[in-house]
């Protein structure tokens, strides 16, 4: 049992250092692609209430595809379709040497789309909670739309779409362990490396299963804080009102 447990150390033939890098690399990832998927998601969501009819049309087509799709098969189509088109630009236009798209980037992108995809839905509930009222009374007093939006619309915004959003944080997380097919040492690479060296199966997928779950626990403290801040004034203002 000890000799089984020398495997996960950092000493000679332990795994211990790999699968620390590659748990950086999962929560590296999940937290490039957070700001790249939330942003994307907010944009999409605004097409989706626009007021005009082909930019309705196309966020909804976007999220259509997009939660439709395999998130495997959204990986493959960015990691080789789009960078094989990326290379045949890059021969078209007489650039010199060839374009290679890091796994890191593909990844990012790739999860960035779906997340996108799945939090414009909470973007577009968290929209249609606001009243129209408080944009009216913004421009009222000599706001401009960006000003209404960013002073007014967006820190309620956040603060109702925060549940769901941690929803989608949770997802993410799990859905790294999608980058390990496009060779990126994630902890589900490592892992998977390690079974085959060492026949332990349920020695390291029960490590990645610990780190996951580590992860996703420090991830609901952190989410269950940001909403407790996010709504403080607000309960007080309700508190003040009754």
């Amino acid at each position: 049992m000890l000799d089984k447990l020398a495997l996960l150390g950092f000493g000679d033939g332990g795994w211990g250092l790999a699968l620390l890098q590659g748990a950086g690399i999962t929560i590296s990832i999940a937290l490039a692609t957070l700001p790249f998927g939330l942003a994307l998601g907010l944009l999409v969501a605004l097409g989706k209430r626009s007021d005009n009819a082909v930019l309705r049309g196309m966020a909804t087509l976007y999220t259509t595809i997009f939660r439709g799709v395999p998130e495997l098969l959204t990986l493959y189509i960015i990691y080789f379709g789009v960078q094989l088109l990326l290379q045949h630009l890059w021969q078209y236009l007489g650039l010199p040497g060839s374009f290679s798209m890091p796994p890191f980037v593909a990844g990012m992108v790739a999860l960035g789309v779906v997340l996108s995809a799945f939090s414009s839905e909470v973007w577009v509930g968290a929209l249609n909670s606001i009243q129209r009222g408080q944009r009216e009374a913004a421009a009222a007093l000599g706001l401009s739309k960006a000003q209404a939006f960013r002073l007014v619309v967006l820190p309620q915004l956040i603060r109702v779409a925060l549940p769901g959003l941690g929803n989608n944080w949770m997802v993410l997380l799990k859905e790294t362990s999608l980058v390990s097919v496009i060779t990126l040492p994630d902890i589900m690479f490592i892992t998977t490396r390690a079974n085959v060296v060492t026949k332990e199966p349920f020695l390291f997928f029960g490590a990645a299963i610990l780190i996951y779950l580590f992860f996703s626990l420090i991830s609901a403290r952190v989410v269950d804080r940001m909403e407790r801040r996010a709504n403080r004034g607000f309960a007080a203002f309700g508190g003040a009102t009754r």
